[in-house]
């Protein structure tokens, strides 16, 4: 039986289960997340991976994050509801890039934007969307350089 839920923000969020999220993020006031912090915040992120999500790409930009993910099941077989694994990922990197820079403070906007995929083409697409993101803003001549980048290449569902 599919998901559905209101976050207690502004934006209406569905969740199905089993099925791919892509979910963005940014920063409070545009701050930017110096090297050192987009590689903390990375780290969480793949933190969450086989733990309470199946990661198929994330990318730390300076200002934004984006993650495309299909939350895991529970004990009790439940999918994990994304807002908690946003709350995870976004508290515990906060608490740490706060601890990096001496700062203290919210560092993410309380909202995100999911968008469910709902092909496997299109999953391949997001992957490469998010691959090519460092690309578009000129942080990168190939994906491959951009050091806060990971995706799963061999995607089968």
């Amino acid at each position: 039986m599919p998901l559905a839920y209101e976050h207690r923000r502004r934006l209406p969020h569905y969740q199905p289960d089993d099925r791919a999220l892509l979910v963005n993020f940014r920063t409070l006031s545009s701050i930017i997340l110096s090297p050192p912090a987009r590689s903390l915040v990375l780290e969480h992120c793949l933190r969450e991976h086989k733990k309470r999500i199946r990661l198929y790409a994330a990318v730390i930009m300076p200002d934004h994050v984006h993650l495309l993910f299909t939350p895991l099941r529970d004990q009790q077989t439940r999918s994990y509801h994304v807002s908690v694994v946003m709350q995870t990922i976004k508290g515990v990197s906060s608490h740490s890039v706060n601890k990096l820079l001496g700062r203290t403070g919210p560092v993410w906007q309380e909202e995100y934007f999911d968008h469910v995929v709902r092909s496997y083409e299109s999953l391949r697409q997001k992957i490469e969307y998010i691959r090519q993101n460092p690309v578009r803003r000129g942080l990168a001549r190939v994906p491959e350089e951009y050091p806060w980048l990971w995706a799963e290449y061999e995607v089968v569902l």
